[in-house]
């Protein structure tokens, strides 16, 4: 009966015209700022928590899993509790961007007032009084220096970036045919319509190439694919 009440509930605020659909129910965390609510992925709006594997520093120095913290924080906060949701907008991942309220206090603030989410200036100002707050009372993250999760994420593209292998282009005229390295150090060359070919990727750190003739494949050092 109260999951039916919640579903009407939900239908009714749907249905009044200027009123934004609200998500009711109970939460499920994946992060400090993200939750699934009635069936929905909600990223929680104005604030941003440290990733899953994000460490911090305590102000002695130690590290400690602030990302995972965050995460045990907001799930117990909203442990048992019926929310609601009230939504802003829709991110570019199709997740619902909300302001979250248990028992009519914001969710949202209550993860950046107990220092476990920093206000999201890029998105919204609503938050900074209370991050201020939790900075002047060394709050959790602000026990110790920690980068902002934007950053976080920031260095971690880069990083795979840096790593990601470099993809050959075709050489000058067109040349398609694929030198490949196998795992054994076998040099195999592909030509365009064999079984492989499609699915083979050259990694020019590898010492991976592009020829432009079987011909070429074959003075370099390579061997034709057998299939």
């Amino acid at each position: 009966m109260v999951l039916k009440g919640l579903v009407v509930l939900l239908l009714v605020s749907a249905s009044v015209p200027g009123v934004a659909a609200e998500l009711i129910g109970r939460a499920t965390v994946t992060d400090g700022d993200t939750l699934t609510v009635a069936h929905q992925r909600i990223r929680l709006w104005g604030i941003d928590a440290p990733e899953s594997a994000q460490q911090c520093t305590t102000n002695n120095g130690r590290a400690w899993p602030c990302g995972r913290r965050s995460a045990a924080a907001l799930d117990g906060y909203l442990l048992d509790q019926t929310v609601r949701c009230q939504r802003k907008d829709t991110d570019r991942y199709g997740r619902v961007v909300a302001e979250c309220f248990v028992q009519g206090a914001s969710v949202n603030r209550w993860m950046v007032r107990a220092g476990w989410a920093v206000a999201y200036r890029q998105y919204a100002t609503a938050f900074i009084a209370d991050e201020a707050d939790a900075r002047q009372s060394q709050r959790n993250l602000w026990q110790g220096p920690f980068q902002m999760p934007a950053d976080f994420r920031r260095s971690k593209r880069d990083q795979a970036a840096r790593h990601a292998p470099m993809a050959a282009q075709p050489a000058p005229g067109g040349c398609r045919i694929k030198g490949n390295i196998s795992g054994q150090g076998k040099k195999i060359y592909h030509v365009p319509g064999q079984r492989d070919y499609e699915r083979t990727s050259i990694d020019l750190s590898r010492g991976e190439r592009m020829f432009c003739s079987p011909g070429d494949a074959l003075r370099a050092g390579w061997q034709p694919a057998k299939r």
